[in-house]
C-alpha cells in the first residue's frame, strides 16, 4: 500500500466532492483524511484528501485516471506521496534562534524535509550547517552586488532541486523579479502582527505602543514587502513590567513556533493560496509524529 495526498483547487460547483471520493474508492483507495473549504467570498473551492492506495496503483496511474475528472471541473488538482520529503533551502543572516528550531525539528524527523542548502550574508552558522552535514553557502550582498548575489542563490536552488525557500530571519529584502518566479514558494517569518510594527525595530514599537500582546507572522514572500499571504500567526502575553530586551527574546520563541507551523503546513500540501489570503487545513493524524525523541 502507498500513502498518498490529493490537493483541489476551483470553482465551487456540485458533485466535486462525490466525484474524487468515487474515483478514488473505483481505484481500491481508501482515505483516510479529508478536509475542505468552500469561499462564498471568492467562488472558490479547497480540499486535500490524504488516502492509501490498496490495490497498489502508483501516482502516475492515479494522475492519468483522474485527468478527465480535474478537466470536468476545471481543477488545479495535485498528487503527491505523503512519505516524500520535500527539498528545503534555509536562509538566514544573524539571528540564529529559527534556524536552530528548524534543524532540530528536521533532526528529530518532526519536520520531515531534506534541507540541501543553508544560505548567509554572514559567516557565522557555517559551523552549525557542516556539523549537521549541510552545504553552506556564503553569499555577501550590498548594494552593488544584489542581483548577482540573487543569481547565485537561484543557481543552488536549481542545483538542489530544492521546491521551497525558508527565511529563517534573513534580514535582505528579495528582488520583484526572485519574488514573482519564486510565487508560493517562499516562507518568511516577521517579528510582529502584520501589518502593525512594521519596520527593523518592530518590538521597540510594540513596547512603546505598551502593547499587552506581542506576536509573530509567518507569510508567503511577495514582491510587496511584508503584505504576502498569511500561513500562520501566534502571540505571547507581556506587561508593563516588561522592558524592549525581554521581548524580543520572549518573541525569538513565538517566531521560531510559528515559522516551524508554517512551513509544516506547507510541505505537508496544507496551503492554499486564495487570493491575498490563504486556506489552511487542519494537520492529518499521525503528521506531528517524530522519528526519535532527541
Amino acid at each position: 500500500m502507498f500513502s498518498f495526498a490529493l490537493r483541489v483547487k476551483c470553482r465551487s460547483t456540485r458533485g466535486i466532492v462525490a466525484a474524487i471520493s468515487g474515483f478514488l474508492a473505483d481505484q481500491a483507495c481508501n482515505i483516510t483524511d479529508s478536509a475542505q473549504f468552500d469561499d462564498a467570498d471568492t467562488g472558490n473551492f479547497f480540499m486535500r484528501v490524504s488516502f492509501r492506495s490498496e490495490g497498489g496503483l502508483e501516482l502516475e496511474e492515479l494522475r492519468a485516471g483522474f485527468t478527465p475528472i480535474a478537466s470536468r471541473f476545471g481543477m488545479e488538482a495535485e498528487f503527491f506521496d505523503e512519505a516524500t520529503k520535500r527539498k528545503v533551502i534555509i536562509m538566514v543572516s544573524r539571528f540564529g534562534h529559527c534556524l536552530n528550531d528548524l534543524l532540530y525539528r528536521w533532526r528529530i524527523g518532526a519536520l520531515p524535509i531534506e534541507i540541501v542548502a543553508v544560505i548567509s550574508n554572514h559567516m557565522d552558522y557555517q559551523k552549525l550547517a557542516v556539523n549537521h552535514d549541510i552545504p553552506f553557502h556564503c553569499i555577501k550582498v550590498t548594494k552593488d552586488n544584489k542581483s548577482e548575489a540573487e543569481a547565485q542563490q537561484m543557481r543552488i536552488l536549481a542545483g538542489t532541486g530544492a521546491e521551497l525557500i525558508v527565511l529563517a530571519r534573513y534580514m535582505q529584502v528579495l528582488s520583484d523579479e526572485m519574488c514573482q518566479k519564486m510565487s508560493g514558494r517562499i516562507i518568511n517569518i516577521h517579528h510582529s502582527f502584520l501589518p502593525s510594527f512594521k519596520g527593523a525595530s518592530p518590538y521597540k514599537q510594540a513596547y512603546e505602543r505598551g502593547v499587552k500582546l506581542i506576536g509573530a507572522t509567518s507569510h508567503y514572500v511577495t514582491a510587496d514587502l511584508d503584505e504576502g499571504p498569511i500561513i500562520e500567526q501566534d502571540i505571547i502575553r507581556v506587561t508593563h513590567a516588561q522592558s524592549n530586551d525581554d521581548y524580543v527574546s520572549l518573541g525569538r520563541d513565538v517566531e521560531a513556533q510559528a515559522l516551524a507551523r508554517a512551513v509544516h503546513a506547507h510541505i505537508h500540501g496544507r496551503v492554499f493560496l486564495n487570493g491575498s489570503k490563504t486556506v489552511v487545513f487542519p494537520p492529518s493524524p499521525g503528521s506531528y509524529a517524530s522519528e526519535r525523541m532527541g
